[in-house]
C-alpha cells in the first residue's frame, strides 16, 4: 500500500475539508480522531468510509487493531507520512488515527427513558469543547441523553468529538428545535430545570430526584426567553468570585451531580 506523501493527494485535501462545518452538512460525513474514539464510535454502529494512519505514532497494539477493525468494516485505509498527517488532525494526541465517517441521527423518540428521566438541554453552547466536556459528564454521571438547540450546535464540529472522548459515541445526542424539545419534555411530563442567574432557588435546594431536563445556556447570553418561560423550576449556582460566571460545562456537572447525588440518598432512603 503505497503511503500519501503530498497535501495536495485529493483524499487528504477532502478530509481536511471536512474542518468546515458547511463541508460537513454538504457530504453527510465528518472526522474522528483517536483510537479511544474510533473504538466507541464502531462499537455504537458508526460507519467509516476512510481510516487515514501514521505508524510514527503509535504508542502501541490498539492501534493497529483498529486498523484490522475498519478494513472488516469496509473502510478505504491509508498510510500518510508523518507531516500529512499533523496538517489534517484538529489537535495533538489522536496517536495516528483519522477516520471520515457517516453522520448519524438520533431523534427524540430515540431517547430510551430511565425511571426517573435525567436529561440535559444545552442552548447555544459558543464553545465546542465545552460541549463535548458536557457529554463526557453526561455520560459519566448517567443521563439518559443530551439535546442540543440553538444558534451555533454542531455535534460534528471536530473539537465536540475530540473534547467528548467518545462520549458522543455513547449516549443519545439530538439536535432539535428548543420548541420541538419543549413539547417532547412536556408531554413525557419531564421537569425542566431552567439554570439562571436570575433565579431565587440554590440548585441544591431544588428537588432534583425525580424527573429532569437541565437546562443549560450560553455563558454570553444565557438561555432563550422560549426556554425561561418553559421552565418548572428556576435554579442559580452561587457564586462569591469576581468572575462573570463558571465555565459552562462546569456548571452544568455541578447541577447534574447534585441530582445525581439526590438520587442516590432517595434510593437510600428507600432501602
Amino acid at each position: 500500500m503505497q503511503i500519501i506523501t503530498s497535501l495536495k493527494n485529493p483524499k487528504v485535501g477532502e478530509a481536511v475539508r471536512l474542518m468546515d462545518r458547511r463541508r460537513r452538512e454538504e457530504t453527510g460525513l465528518f472526522l474522528i480522531e483517536g483510537v479511544r474514539e474510533l473504538s466507541l464510535a464502531i462499537k455504537s454502529g458508526i460507519k467509516l468510509l476512510r481510516l487515514f494512519y501514521c505508524e510514527e505514532l503509535f504508542k502501541g497494539d490498539d492501534e493497529r487493531e483498529m486498523i484490522k477493525t475498519a478494513l472488516k468494516q469496509g473502510a478505504e485505509l491509508l498510510p500518510v507520512t508523518l507531516n500529512v498527517f499533523k496538517k489534517m488532525v484538529y489537535r495533538e494526541g489522536s496517536f495516528g488515527l483519522l477516520a471520515e465517517a457517516e453522520q448519524f441521527k438520533i431523534e427524540l423518540k430515540d431517547i430510551s427513558l430511565a425511571a426517573p428521566p435525567l436529561l440535559i438541554v444545552v442552548e447555544s453552547a459558543e464553545k465546542p469543547g465545552n460541549l463535548g466536556a458536557i457529554l463526557r459528564s453526561a455520560d459519566a454521571a448517567g443521563a439518559d441523553g443530551v439535546i442540543v438547540c440553538g444558534k451555533g450546535a454542531d455535534i460534528y464540529n471536530p473539537n465536540v468529538v475530540r473534547a467528548s472522548m467518545g462520549a458522543l459515541f455513547t449516549i443519545p445526542v439530538v439536535e432539535s428545535t428548543a420548541e420541538e424539545a419543549i413539547g417532547w419534555l412536556k408531554d413525557k411530563g419531564i421537569t425542566i430545570l431552567a439554570a439562571t442567574p436570575d433565579a431565587d432557588v440554590n440548585y441544591f435546594d431544588a428537588d432534583l430526584s425525580g424527573t429532569c431536563a437541565i437546562v443549560m445556556g450560553s455563558e454570553h447570553e444565557g438561555l432563550s426567553n422560549v426556554l425561561l418561560k418553559a421552565a418548572d423550576i428556576k435554579v442559580m449556582i452561587p457564586m462569591k468570585g469576581k468572575a462573570d460566571s463558571l465555565n459552562l460545562s462546569t456548571a452544568t456537572a455541578v447541577i447534574l451531580y447534585e441530582a445525581v447525588r439526590q438520587r442516590r440518598e432517595k434510593n437510600a432512603l428507600k432501602i
